[in-house]
Formats: structure tokens, C-alpha cells, sequence
């Protein structure tokens, strides 16, 4: 996910997104980036894991570690570093503080930041392509559209954070730009017959759907 930010303490600021998670989350698992970049890192897809790569979402754990953030750790009285207090890390990592079971094989790396289904909802019962291929079913499996819910965003991107601007606020459509990694129009339904396509032409075979547990 790409963020248009260039002083850490900004950065900090918009890294706030989504580490906590609501009772809408309870039945469906994480799973993890490492699994979302089997399908979305390939450029037929738009490769939104490469964007979130070099976005400021995938640095957010980092951001914790930095002057800045040990300032403000101890302007708050935190108990302990910024990377180490529950207050920070809950909107600077995926699924921190969820129990073991919320997780589909095992908890998500706190090195690995703000991760897709923080923004777009624990992915266990969605992340198989015929899934995917279809919004309705996607949904009805758990995904979430960040893109037309600001109140995903605003969870943490809200007046708790300590690096909060009064008088910018968290401007809704202007952060979605910044962020943007949209799946091309043309593939948007048609996925698995354009890589059937595209595998038949380079004379691959197989079928790499994400159905493994």
C-alpha cells in the first residue's frame, strides 16, 4: 500500500490503521500477507503486494522503534518501548492481543506491520480464488471493502493517536488515493480464465488455487 509520507513522525501518524479488529472478525481466521501475495503479487492481478511492500503500512512495526516514537511513548507514560506496549501495537501490527484460535495456522510476525486483512478482513473462508473471483461471495465470506467503509479506517486512524492533527483530521478519500491498489477493471471477474489463458500460452499446467489449509 503506498503512502505519500516522508517525515517519520507523519508516517507514524498513518500507519494507525487497523490493528485492532471488531466481533465481526470472531469466525473467520488470519492467514497472513504471505499467503494474500500468492495470487496478489502477480502482475496479472495488479500486484498489490509489492504496493503494500513499499508502502508505509508494511513499515508500521518499524515506525515503533524509531526517536519519534520513543518520545512519545514516554510523553504518554507508557510502561514500556513503544514496540512493546499494547497501546502502539494494536493499531501497528495485525491481530495483536487475538487468541491463539483467531488465527488460522499461527499468529501473524509483528516485523510484518499493518497487513492486508487488517484492512480487509481475516481472509481463512475468502482466500480461494472462486471466492475471490466473485465480490457477492467474497463478502458473504468475510472480506471486508475498506474502500467504501471509512469506519475500518477510522478505528484507528481517530483523535486516540498520540500524533492526532486537530486541524487535518483523517480526510477519507484523500488517504484511499495515497494507498491505492486496485485489481485492473479487465481482470476484476474474469481472474482464473485469464490465467488459464496466460498458462495455456506459456504451455504451464495445473491449477494453483489457494485451497490448502
Amino acid at each position: 500500500m503506498r503512502c505519500g509520507i516522508v517525515s517519520m513522525v507523519a508516517g507514524f501518524a498513518l500507519v494507525l490503521l487497523m490493528g485492532s479488529v471488531d466481533s465481526s472478525a470472531a469466525e473467520h481466521q488470519y492467514i497472513g500477507a504471505a499467503k494474500c501475495k500468492t495470487c496478489h503479487k502477480k502482475e496479472l492481478m495488479g500486484n498489490q503486494y509489492g504496493e503494500w511492500e513499499k508502502g508505509k503500512h508494511a513499515e508500521a512495526f518499524e515506525v515503533l522503534k524509531s526517536d519519534d516514537a520513543a518520545k512519545i511513548a514516554k510523553e504518554k507514560g507508557l510502561s514500556a518501548p513503544a514496540y512493546e506496549s499494547d497501546e502502539c501495537l494494536k493499531c501497528h501490527m495485525t491481530g495483536h492481543g487475538l487468541p491463539a484460535t483467531a488465527f488460522k495456522k499461527k499468529p501473524l510476525k509483528a516485523k510484518d506491520g499493518i497487513q492486508c486483512e487488517s484492512c480487509h478482513g481475516p481472509g481463512s473462508d475468502y482466500k480461494k480464488k472462486k471466492t475471490m473471483s466473485d465480490r457477492d461471495k467474497s463478502i458473504a465470506a468475510g472480506m471486508w471493502e475498506p474502500g467504501k467503509d471509512e469506519k475500518i479506517c477510522q478505528k484507528c486512524h481517530n483523535d486516540e493517536s498520540p500524533t492526532w492533527d486537530v486541524a487535518k483530521g483523517f480526510d477519507y478519500e484523500e488517504r484511499k488515493k495515497e494507498i491505492a491498489h486496485p485489481i485492473p477493471e479487465d481482470v476484476k471477474g474474469n481472474y482464473i480464465a485469464m490465467e488459464k489463458k496466460l498458462k495455456a500460452e506459456k504451455g504451464e499446467s495445473g491449477d494453483d488455487d489457494e485451497e490448502e489449509e
